[in-house]
């Protein structure tokens, strides 16, 4: 396949999921000529991070946007509680948090990307290409200078100042680069699927923990997105075994679900999350960035995995939406958002991993639930203190906030 169409651009950002999506919209919004590259024709799709924490809705208001925003469907989650064995223990609470929403939304991915696209439109220095898969990086003199995408069947060459990968934990620009990944494991895998949700349902989010097994379910009003916890590499074991077993196995953690259990006709109605836990040892290379999930593949332990990628993208617009205006940004700069963002990162990976390993392996290894651990009677016991894991899973260890200005459209710039 030939080329046949180049572009230029101050910065070509490769990925529309909520980090890509939220840098592209504040580089624009700051006047810098950005085009964002999305493989997929659309952005629904289904068993995405759909929590949309309290750091992330404050952005929206110090954008002006958070009214319009919570007009979309979703639902509130105000605390998070979880079932240890018979035993129902309080979490975390959002409602003392210092900012404007004192809840998690829960809300479609789709609907959070398609929001922010919308709004992108209202700067003309934002390019939004969908169906254009980022396939290898462009190189001169070992700069990365934009990238080779294909769209309709054609080529495109994108020549940028500078790429910020944000296309996921399967990065394919991660790939290109050879950057070198710490992989720190994970003992477990997620089958996502839905069930019906009914009035008489609890109406709080709810994480249940059992000898065995543990069953996430995020409350989606008509529905609920289940997320059913399996050791790592386990759904041929599970598949082996008949569909019968996992719908055993979802009722047994969650009895009130018995009756629509069967609702599940096949294993196409039960998608794989494969858990990752790793990070870059260096998030940059000339002219090239990486940010969000391919950057730092987040366990789902928490739900921080959207929020930590979106605060990337506040950081790097905070950083360089200045420096790129004028031209093309050196390597301290780069680094410089790596220093800003790494410590948080690492700190939550810490924190996440002591989970995976001390909890979720320990559950799934088949041990049985014995004496409530201290940590938990602790939460169970002192309401105050459910104002740390709030803390921690709604704001993150460094929230970030908007200081990139937003410059008055300039016209598109080069391409």
């Amino acid at each position: 396949m030939s080329t046949n169409e180049s572009l230029s651009a101050r910065c070509c950002v490769v990925g529309g999921g909520p980090a890509g999506m939220m840098a592209a919209f504040l580089l624009a919004r700051a006047g810098v000529d950005v085009v964002l590259l999305e493989k997929h024709a659309d952005f629904f799709r289904d068993f995405r991070g759909d929590t949309i924490h309290p750091s992330t809705l404050e952005l929206f208001y110090e954008l002006g946007l958070l009214d319009e925003f919570l007009t979309l469907p979703h639902s509130k989650a105000r605390e998070i509680t979880g079932f240890v064995g018979e035993e129902k223990i309080p979490v975390a609470d959002f409602t003392h948090l210092p900012t404007h929403c004192k809840f998690i939304a829960l809300m479609p991915q789709w609907d959070f990307l398609n929001f922010l696209a919308e709004k992108g439109k209202r700067y003309p220095s934002l390019r939004l290409l969908m169906g254009a898969a980022a396939e290898d990086l462009i190189l001169e003199d070992d700069r990365v200078v934009g990238v080779r995408a294909t769209q309709g069947g054609k080529t495109l060459d994108i020549r940028a100042d500078l790429t910020i990968a944000a296309d996921g934990r399967h990065s394919t620009l991660r790939e290109s680069a050879g950057l070198e990944r710490i992989d720190f494991g994970a003992p477990m895998d997620v089958l996502w699927f839905r069930l019906a949700r009914r009035e008489d349902d609890p109406h709080e989010p709810l994480g249940r923990f059992a000898k065995g097994h543990i069953l996430a379910l995020i409350d989606r009003n008509e529905y609920w997105q289940c997320g059913f916890v399996i050791p790592k590499g386990g759904r041929e074991a599970l598949e082996g075994q008949g569909l019968e077993a996992l719908r055993h196995e979802i009722a047994r953690a969650a009895p009130f679900l018995a009756d629509r259990v069967d609702t599940i006709k096949s294993w196409d109605d039960v998608k794989l999350l494969s858990v990752a836990l790793d990070r870059l040892r260096c998030w940059s290379r000339p002219g090239l960035l990486f940010i969000g999930d391919a950057a730092h593949a987040m366990s789902p332990v928490g739900g921080v995995g959207v929020n930590l990628a979106i605060q990337d993208a506040v950081a790097a617009a905070n950083l360089l939406a200045e420096p790129l205006r004028r031209g093309p940004v050196g390597p301290d700069l780069l680094a410089a958002v790596q220093r800003r963002r790494e410590w948080p990162v690492g700190v939550t990976q810490s924190v996440q991993r002591f989970i995976q390993n001390r909890i979720i392996g320990t559950v799934l290894g088949g041990a049985e639930i014995g004496t409530l651990p201290l940590p938990l009677r602790f939460l169970r016991d002192f309401p105050l203190l459910r104002r740390l894991p709030a803390r921690l899973i709604g704001l993150g260890v460094r929230p970030e906030h908007i200081r990139s200005p937003e410059a008055p459209p300039t016209g598109r710039g080069p391409g």
